[in-house]
């Protein structure tokens, strides 16, 4: 064996490192990774993969005669006068399938590095491509291994057969005193040859090494970040569900508030009815013609929300739980006191009405106070803006529009979760209205939702306001 190439062999202290450096850990976390293993390369890995082993055995031999051309003196070609080449393109090709079967090509790029290196010493001396081979060999062991252990214990061969390889090299070397000099430092040339090639190897196979584990490291941890972010998705879809749901069930409520009314006032109407019947005939049949007028229009808002009902999702019922007590009622023409109770402590809020008012379907009129009401909620929450302005337009008796704007900025990069953006949509959308949400040309944030006061195609929308009068509200706080 010739000890000239320092890069041909790997001394014992990495057999020791190795029992310490936890190959089965990512660089830097020093927890053992035992649950995860590396997907196996795609065919486009294995593809390059094969392009390479082929790639390397061409560039090896071409080595192998350029050594041979510049060696000072003859060479011996070994079996045949072609056994340098043979050998020289062979401790390549195993690279072809170096992600694929990383411990076997460490293994037999080991053994034909080791042969090249006893067979034809200045082919091996002389051909970068052969120490190479070595050095992605070890890398694709430490990145490429599925099995921790088993990739430990056959570094720690692999290292300790170099080792003694080494070893075996410098007794040779200081028997047959191969190894002269000048002696012109502090140390006799064949100690500075020593320390040279040590100090040089363990550079190579530690280098090797920590690289092909630093690269299985950043895998792992792309694997995992991959994983979070695919959960953190499903949590932000399941979030958005149950704002839909909490939404509807809100607006359940709500519809039991608006049609709870109609339905006393037919029991009561039915009552009267029935005991005037005789007596006062007019009187029975205004009485019925309030319970005609009520039960449409208790039918034509329970319509609006049915379909929204129906499909609420079962499978988060449980998570939901028990729906809290009903809230107060509220409608459009509470939306002055919304305004001064959301007003003060820093925000200024106003309030402008355009159009004639008439009185509005309930299920409309609760729904115009509680878009205002969450805008106005976000603005306070989420917003710099000192100041912000809610306009109620009645456009006709076609539509009604809501519009809230202000003149401030997020107050951080991540702008709440919107769910209650959601929420609005989804209302105004159950409503057959259309809804504008997001920030404006000239600064500051809109929320606007026009509702049509008649019905939409595949929409349904309460008729005129019922005889009798709902019963005094009590204002929700904003």
């Amino acid at each position: 064996m010739s000890t000239s190439p320092p890069a041909a062999s790997q001394p014992a202290a990495t057999t020791g490192s190795a029992a310490v450096s936890q190959p089965g850990t990512p660089p830097a976390t020093g927890v053992p990774v035992t649950e995860w293993s590396r997907p196996g390369p795609a065919k486009r890995e294995q593809h390059h993969d094969l392009l390479l082993g082929l790639g390397m055995a061409v560039a090896g031999m071409i080595g192998t005669e350029l050594a041979r051309g510049s060696s000072p003196g003859p060479v011996d070609l070994g079996m045949g006068a072609v056994e340098a080449y043979v050998l020289s393109a062979a401790v390549a090709l195993p690279l072809c399938f170096r992600r694929r079967f990383p411990l076997t090509v460490l293994l037999a790029v080991s053994v034909l590095f080791f042969t090249t290196g006893e067979r034809v010493p200045w082919a091996f001396g002389g051909n970068l491509v052969t120490q190479a081979s070595q050095f992605m060999a070890l890398y694709a062991a430490s990145a490429w291994a599925k099995d921790r252990r088993r990739m430990k214990l056959t570094m720690v061969v692999v290292f300790v057969g170099m080792f003694c390889w080494l070893i075996y090299g410098f007794v040779q070397a200081l028997h047959h005193d191969t190894i002269k000099g000048a002696k012109q430092g502090l140390l006799s040339p064949y100690v500075s040859y020593v320390l040279l090639a040590i100090a040089l190897n363990v550079l190579y196979f530690f280098g090797a090494y920590f690289w092909g584990r630093t690269a299985w490291g950043t895998a792992r941890q792309r694997h995992e970040l991959e994983q979070q972010a695919s959960v953190l998705a499903a949590q932000q879809a399941v979030n958005a569900r149950r704002a839909v749901i909490d939404e509807r069930l809100r607006i359940s409520r709500e519809l039991h508030d608006v049609v709870a009314h109609h339905i006393s006032s037919i029991g009561v109407q039915a009552g009267g009815a029935r005991r005037v019947m005789e007596k006062d005939p007019d009187a029975a049949k205004n009485a019925l013609a309030v319970i005609e007028n009520s039960s449409r229009t208790a039918v034509n808002e329970m319509r609006q929300l049915l379909g929204m009902l129906r499909a609420a999702d079962p499978d988060l019922d449980d998570e939901i739980g028990t729906p809290s007590a009903k809230e107060p009622q509220a409608g459009a023409d509470r939306l002055p006191a919304l305004v001064a109770v959301v007003g003060g402590e820093g925000l200024e809020v106003g309030f402008h009405q355009i159009g004639r008012p008439i009185k509005l379907p309930e299920t409309i009129s609760v729904s115009v106070y509680r878009i205002a009401q969450e805008a106005l909620t976000n603005v306070r929450r989420h917003s710099t803006a000192r100041s912000a302005h809610v306009t109620l337009r009645y456009i006709g008796d076609s539509a009604v529009e809501v519009e809230v704007i202000d003149d401030g900025r997020p107050k951080h990069a991540p702008v709440g979760s919107r769910l209650g953006h959601v929420g609005i949509r989804e209302r105004v959308g159950l409503l057959g209205g259309e809804s504008e949400i997001g920030p404006r040309p000239v600064g500051g944030f809109r929320v606007r939702a026009r509702i049509p006061l008649q019905a939409a195609p595949g929409h349904q929308v309460a008729d005129a306001a019922p005889a009798v009068q709902a019963a005094p509200e009590v204002e929700e706080n904003a």
